[in-house]
């Protein structure tokens, strides 16, 4: 075993000693030891529930002969740092994540780990590190919020970010979004929309590291506490079977993750942790695989923000084995990819079938033709820019406008919310980089106000910054290279011509070869004073298109 390097021997009785001083006796320390990355809080509405998952998960350990051990990782929940300097915290979070897990399993040399995470950047990273390490891991997150209900429908945190649009232009009251602000997130749970979480929580089914079901069971359900136990006893079967990420996370698992991921309109954010996660387990993930993906895969789950309908109703239509199992009518998957349950995707998913043909729709009616996301490239985004098409009125999938330059969110923002905008105009927010913000920030207050004002039709929104899982409407993200790494949206001015051109994926500055050079030949970067991590993160970490990776 592979924690016989700390507790085995006579050399090792020092250490023995340290163990029993937590309680252990020699029984437990002679069992397989198994490390629980937790990342419970008493901040994120999806972490406060953790430790009851992790106890459930340890009682499986030991059902199965094991000896858990817990630790804790940070977790940062982006819709309450939305829209303030705490934003520039999250994605870069996902790298503290990933480097804690790896200190923690390299420090203590356990011989399985189960990842317990929930919310947006704790998911991604587990799972870097979880590649990164390639030891027997398995995942089992806190599940989706229930969705809010008022006045009879159904509603979720990105109702509640649009309604402050509402409120400022007068559609609707104070008192109305005093309701809404009750009721939007009724308890513990990831939100309840394919939001970022909630799309990296399916995906980690679709890759392999989780038990079926695990991204779409409610964080409330007794289900949950069964995946669990079930997931503890599952990662004493992978010890001894010695089977490895590595084995897990090949090429076909993450074709088969992106085609999950255009079928149910996942985040945008995908982007950027799928590519991370392939980076640590040694395979080149470039955006142009998700648009060649997303041609051929037909989008068939209509979920919020795009849509109506939430992860409840996703459960209960069958999940995401039912919903594979419709692309697999196709032979969209790699049904031989292996998984976590021993067995192939094909296995799993055999006889799954959806319950409610709105929910998930058959392979030859779907919402759309073609997949949730794309990518878009040009003179404005050489190496890329992200936008969920799924969410897009059909009026903006081609937009040619004036651009309305700033340099931050904020700057926008109150621009936005005093309806100070033209129709027609391309918004750019640029500066919000990984680099520039530092940090990355995701911006659905933004995207949330153009809704909420009735403007989503009218304006796009560009930015190399990125959004939230939750945004919806003509949002270009993710503009590649970004502006604090010399890309050519450092050097839009107003009144640009922008052409966007979502059918084509393109996305250009429409003035000449000659004077886009001139500009970029004559720019410089602004200078911000920076301390701390974000400090470091700003030196290390790489445009969008790598993922938002740090450089080797």
């Amino acid at each position: 075993m592979r924690s016989d390097q700390m507790k085995r021997g006579i050399e090792r009785a020092p250490h023995r000693s340290l163990f029993k001083a937590l309680g252990l006796t020699d029984q437990e320390i002679a069992r397989p030891m198994i490390g629980i990355a937790n990342s419970a809080n008493e901040v994120i509405p999806g972490h406060l529930h953790l430790h009851q998952i992790s106890n459930a998960v340890k009682a499986g350990i030991r059902m199965a002969g094991g000896t858990p051990l817990e630790f804790f990782t940070i977790g940062i929940c982006d819709g309450i740092i939305m829209g303030h300097e705490g934003m520039k915290y999250s994605l870069s979070s996902r790298e503290l994540i990933a480097d804690s897990v790896e200190s923690m399993a390299m420090a203590y040399p356990f011989d399985g780990l189960v990842l317990i995470p929930n919310c947006d950047k704790i998911i991604p990273g587990m799972m870097m590190a979880a590649a990164r390490l390639n030891l027997p891991t398995l995942l089992v997150s806190g599940g989706p919020m229930l969705a809010g209900e008022w006045k009879g429908k159904e509603i979720d945190l990105a109702t509640l970010f649009e309604a402050v649009g509402k409120t400022k232009s007068g559609t609707l009251s104070l008192d109305e979004l005093k309701e809404m602000e009750e009721c939007a997130c009724p308890g513990i749970g990831s939100c309840a929309g394919m939001f970022t979480a909630n799309s990296m929580n399916c995906l980690s089914e679709v890759l392999g590291l989780a038990l079926p079901y695990n991204g779409t069971i409610p964080a409330v359900s007794a289900d949950r506490i069964r995946l669990a136990k079930e997931s503890g006893m599952k990662v004493m079967e992978l010890v001894r079977k010695n089977l490895l990420p590595s084995k897990i996370l090949t090429r076909k698992a993450f074709e088969n993750a992106i085609t999950v991921d255009m079928a149910f309109g996942g985040s945008t954010n995908t982007s950027l942790h799928l590519p991370a996660i392939a980076r640590e387990a040694g395979i080149p993930l470039p955006l142009q695989t998700f648009n060649k993906i997303s041609d051929r895969t037909p989008h068939l789950c209509n979920m919020s923000p795009a849509g109506p309908y939430h992860l409840q109703d996703l459960h209960r239509a069958g999940g995401i084995p039912a919903l594979m199992s419709e692309l697999n009518q196709k032979k969209l998957l790699h049904g031989e990819a292996l998984t976590v349950t021993g067995k192939t995707v094909s296995e799993n998913i055999k006889g799954k079938k959806s319950f409610d043909l709105e929910v998930i729709r058959p392979i030859d009616n779907p919402y759309h033709p073609v997949g949730g996301l794309v990518f878009l490239f040009g003179n404005l985004a050489p190496e890329g820019a992200v936008v969920k098409r799924s969410a897009v009125d059909e009026t903006m999938l081609k937009h040619r406008g004036p651009a309305r330059v700033f340099e931050s969110e904020e700057e926008a923002l109150k621009v936005i919310l005093n309806r100070r905008m033209k129709k027609g105009e391309v918004i750019v927010i640029r500066y919000e980089g990984p680099k520039g913000g530092p940090g990355f920030r995701e911006m659905l207050a933004p995207t949330s106000a153009i809704v909420g004002v009735g403007m989503d039709k009218d304006v796009a929104l560009l930015t190399d910054g990125r959004f939230s899982g939750a945004s919806r409407g003509a949002a270009i993200g993710h503009v590649s290279p970004e502006a604090a790494a010399g890309g050519p949206i450092a050097v839009v001015q107003h009144g640009d011509l922008i052409e966007i051109d979502i059918p084509r994926k393109r996305l250009n500055l429409l003035i000449s070869a000659k004077e886009l050079k001139k500009r970029l030949s004559q720019w410089k970067p602004p200078k911000k004073e920076l301390k701390g991590y974000l400090r470091r993160y700003a030196k290390m970490v790489t445009s969008a298109h790598t993922g938002a990776i740090f450089e080797d």
